[in-house]
């Protein structure tokens, strides 16, 4: 049997819950396209993500530690393939729709800088006079106005779902855009990918800090919930192995996402949701861990925060990237004519400001210490 669209938008209504989002039943495209003849619309959204420019430049751009720092360590690449993942885990249990979920997950942090966060505030301070930078907002501009792969129309023409997905992505590195829909909550995809942005990073920069060596295992072990997952598993602080770290890793991933499930789906009963127009009337959101989940990762974070995050070694590193994204900044605005062709036509529409933080914001970090170097190394070819 070949299952045409229409078979798989069936087979989403014959399978899904009744308050998940369906792809046949989307609000649509900014501009108007025939559909795929074996995808749903939500599966063409994903597809158009992974084949961006944007998408691939994610491997080369700094999660925690910036790319070059060592093989091992995450990227926001391997970030977000890793959201992606937890929220189909957790979409999947729930009965809600994969695909979009997977799709806002893989989008969701298309436009960040180089240099992570680190990069995101230098460039807000620098774009100050043009209304400020957000990653969300560039996220949406990448794939509305910046990626161009089609003749009729700028961006990817994703679906409103996946757009919503990306301007309503919350957490406490992103915030919401209140101009799309206030009044309304986003889809429980969405909901469930923004928790499992925070469970990816809190776990996996969790790793990252333990392979590093800037935290250790006794260091740890004094955070509540990761003492009580050593104890049951007999890790011992003081003989710490590499398999031990990858025992914690996945366990305090589980735990969250078995919360997840479990919380979410006796609040989905308790207040009685029976469609998606009941999920977006809702006065809260409604896909969350429970209250004592919530305390144990806000204790996990706050760790995070004091021993990692504002580590010496990343503190360091947060000047580097702030030193060199604002002189190549200053050296662009004082002479746009050293903008590539393209962005120099840009700049014509959107201003010199705007253009040269588009053109940073898509840099990785590679590519963004390179052209530091061709711009203010005599030794360096331009």
């Amino acid at each position: 049997m070949i299952y045409s669209r229409k078979k798989l938008e069936d087979n989403e209504r014959a399978s899904l819950a009744a308050y998940a989002s369906l792809a046949g039943e989307s609000r649509g495209r900014i501009y108007s396209e025939s559909e795929s003849e074996y995808r749903t619309a939500f599966q063409k959204d994903r597809a158009r993500v992974i084949h961006t420019s944007a998408f691939r430049r994610l491997e080369y751009k700094t999660q925690v530690f910036v790319n070059f720092a060592g093989d091992y360590y995450r990227t926001r690449l391997t970030h977000t393939i890793e959201v992606a993942q937890v929220a189909k885990s957790i979409s999947r249990a729930l009965g809600l729709n994969e695909d979009l979920a997977e799709t806002i997950a893989l989008a969701h942090d298309l436009g960040h800088p180089p240099f992570g966060h680190a990069g995101e505030k230098t460039l807000n301070r620098l774009a100050k006079d043009v209304g400020g930078f957000e990653h969300n907002k560039q996220s949406l501009r990448v794939v509305t106005e910046l990626e161009h792969r089609y003749p009729n129309f700028q961006g990817l023409n994703l679906t409103w779902e996946t757009l919503e997905g990306i301007m309503k992505h919350e957490t406490d590195y992103d915030v919401p855009n209140i101009e799309w829909e206030p009044d309304k909550q986003p889809s429980l995809e969405a909901q469930v990918v923004n928790i499992a942005d925070e469970f990816a990073y809190n776990a996996h920069d969790l790793d990252d800090g333990l392979r590093s060596g800037t935290l250790s295992a006794k260091q740890i072990y004094e955070v509540p919930i990761i003492g009580k997952i050593m104890k049951d598993f007999d890790i011992s602080p003081s003989d710490f192995s590499d398999q031990d770290r990858y025992a914690l890793i996945r366990e305090i991933l589980g735990l969250e996402i078995t919360d997840a499930i479990r919380h979410t789906g006796a609040r989905l009963e308790q207040k009685q949701i029976k469609s998606l127009e009941d999920v977006r009337t809702a006065k809260s959101k409604l896909v969350s861990p429970s209250d004592s989940m919530t305390q144990e990762l806000k204790e996990l974070k706050s760790f995070l925060y004091q021993n990692f995050y504002f580590h010496y070694r990343l503190i360091r590193m947060t000047k580097k990237a702030d030193y060199i994204l604002e002189r190549i900044f200053n050296a662009y605005l004082a002479s746009p004519n050293m903008l590539p062709t393209q962005m120099k036509k840009q700049a014509e529409e959107k201003g010199n400001i705007r253009t040269i933080v588009d053109y940073i914001a898509g840099m990785t970090d590679r590519f963004a210490s390179a052209e530091y170097s061709r711009l203010f190394d005599p030794h360096e070819l331009a």
